[in-house]
């Protein structure tokens, strides 16, 4: 079938609804919505859909759009839910379930017939976290739904004048900053971290830390530190410690409000934004105990023979301070006694790459891009020489870029089935590195290694393990991905051949090493970059800026 995507942004599930689709065979096409409804029109003209999906949509399709063609609106609330900011009020009001419903376009929001409808559980986690996987699942399996339903021309949507759904109809309107604001004297650490959680990508919580009017990303509880309510304590890796009024949170990114003057109005570390404030660095120990209750974005953790070295970075971005601190991470793993190193295992985000925001807010963008990628290539090239045992990459959410190419270092990608890739670096304006000449093809041949890097498409976790970019799918909900990777590592590490394929891993090493050493494939790929990077005329540094600052119509 020949689908049209229309969307406003082509984010983790428009990507996903493209993939999948595409994946199954149909034909899909992409329009953004923020090129103006002359550019949705021209597009149904020129292509001439079949159907016309929108999985992720802030304004209204032309009318002689809808009226002359079936289109899909993904609502992501339950049935019977209208209105612009369902999620947020999930999170909120802590609904123990929420839904997810397909409704036929038409004049007023999120009125149409329903073609399908689906339920998630709501779990405790950022509202972006929900969206990208409990919700994008259900989603999926509503779209799903809803294209069988259409392609087999028997089924008739059910309009919501239907008293099973007229009964549920419930207006719930824009989630504004007043609901969001923070009582830090009055408010309880579970109701700050819920409203942080519930605006951890966007809006922000909008709030003032010494003197500044701040947006506040992201939210996580800490077990000891103490202070008096609103009062900043520590800081851990980028993030600040704030204490409630019964105990803490740790606050990972901040964001100045656009008409501040800031000249970096976007998500960054919150001590970067806030310029090295005079507060005490807290590390949290690398094998964190089980009983603490706080922070930490890297952890590593040990059950026998596996060896587990956790990340999570907000959007899963990747600066020069976060490769470097992972390598060591990575470099401390392999002193430890195991057979088995799992790279990765939690839920969302693998990693998608070097970190353009901090790029963007360095005073010198190109010598930040060139560190940045330098600390990258090192994670990576690690990786890459471990030959002593098994390294599994465990990616619970998506992975781009160089985030991608790090996965394929490992010797065994597992991928959570809700996933989507994308292996490549064009839309960025580079060429790429982290070793992807020498991972990429060996993988999946120098043919759809050329074919993926240069179509520049998102990738289902399904497609990507038919291409062999996948070694093993895992279908189990995200809450679940963690647990699920724990047990086949340790199925892995005791393996009767599991030393026979080290020691196969190590010879193969050898041999690529004198066919052609690491060293070539890394220096050849950083000319191109650097010289793309220090190019004050290249593409990518506007791309870059676009992407940052979120210009519509900008790099995706």
């Amino acid at each position: 079938m020949d689908i049209l995507l229309v969307a406003s942004a082509f984010n983790s599930l428009s990507q996903r609804v493209y993939a999948e689709l595409s994946g199954l065979g149909h034909r899909v096409d992409v329009v953004l919505a923020g090129q103006g409804p002359d550019a949705v029109r021209r597009a149904v003209r020129e292509r001439h859909p079949e159907l016309v999906v929108a999985p992720m949509l802030k304004t209204a399709l032309p009318e002689d759009v809808w009226q002359r063609h079936t289109c899909l609106i993904v609502h992501p609330g339950p049935l019977g839910d209208r209105g612009p900011a369902s999620l947020d009020w999930a999170v909120a009001g802590q609904a123990a379930e929420w839904g997810v419903t397909v409704l036929q376009a038409e004049a007023a929001m999120d009125a149409g017939a329903v073609w399908a409808s689906e339920t998630f559980p709501v779990a405790p986690v950022g509202k972006s976290d929900l969206y990208r996987n409990e919700a994008a699942d259900a989603a999926l399996t509503a779209v799903h739904q809803a294209v069988r339903r259409y392609a087999d021309g028997s089924y008739k949507p059910r309009p919501q004048s239907d008293p099973a759904i007229r009964g549920r109809i419930v207006w719930r309107d824009v989630f504004r900053q007043e609901r969001r604001r923070i009582d830090w004297a009055a408010d309880d650490t579970a109701t700050v971290l819920r409203k942080l959680r519930g605006a951890d990508s966007q809006p922000g919580v909008l709030d003032e830390l010494l003197g500044r009017e701040l947006f506040l990303h992201g939210g996580h509880p800490e077990d000891r530190l103490r202070g008096e309510p609103g009062e900043l304590l520590a800081t851990r890796a980028g993030a600040v410690c704030r204490a409630t009024r019964d105990g803490a949170v740790w606050i990972p990114e901040l964001r100045p409000r656009r008409n501040s003057g800031d000249p970096s109005p976007f998500r960054r570390p919150a001590t970067d934004v806030l310029g090295a404030p005079d507060l005490p660095e807290h590390p949290a120990p690398l094998e964190l105990p089980a009983d603490r209750r706080t922070w930490t974005d890297i952890r590593y953790r040990q059950h026998g023979d596996v060896g587990l070295v956790a990340f999570s970075f907000p959007g899963g971005a990747m600066s020069t301070d976060h490769c470097r601190r992972l390598l060591a991470a990575y470099r401390y793993a392999l002193t430890r006694p195991t057979r088995v190193l799992v790279l990765g295992g939690r839920r969302d985000f693998f990693s998608n790459g070097i970190h353009l925001n901090v790029i963007e807010a360095a005073p010198d963008p190109a010598e930040e891009s060139r560190a940045n990628l330098d600390a990258m290539d090192d994670l990576v090239e690690a990786v890459l020489r471990t030959t002593d045992r098994l390294v599994v990459a465990a990616l619970g959410g998506n992975a781009a870029a160089g985030g991608a190419m790090l996965a394929l270092a490992a010797d065994e990608v597992w991928c959570r089935s809700g996933a989507v890739l994308n292996p490549h670096y064009r839309l960025m304006g580079l060429y790429g590195s982290e070793f992807w000449t020498y991972s990429l093809p060996r993988r999946v041949g120098a043919d759809t290694a050329g074919r993926l890097t240069e179509e520049a498409r998102p990738v289902s976790a399904a497609t990507a393990a038919r291409t062999g970019l996948v070694d093993r799918l895992l279908p189990v909900p995200a809450q679940g991905f963690t647990a699920e990777v724990e047990r086949l590592a340790a199925e892995l590490a005791t393996a009767p051949d599991l030393d026979r394929r080290v020691a196969a891993k190590a010879a193969a090493r050898r041999a690529d090493e004198e066919e052609r050493p690491l060293a070539a494939y890394r220096r050849d790929e950083l000319a191109r970059m650097h010289a793309v990077f220090f190019d004050p005329g290249a593409a990518y540094h506007s791309l870059r800026s676009d992407f940052v600052r979120k210009v519509p119509g900008g790099a995706r």
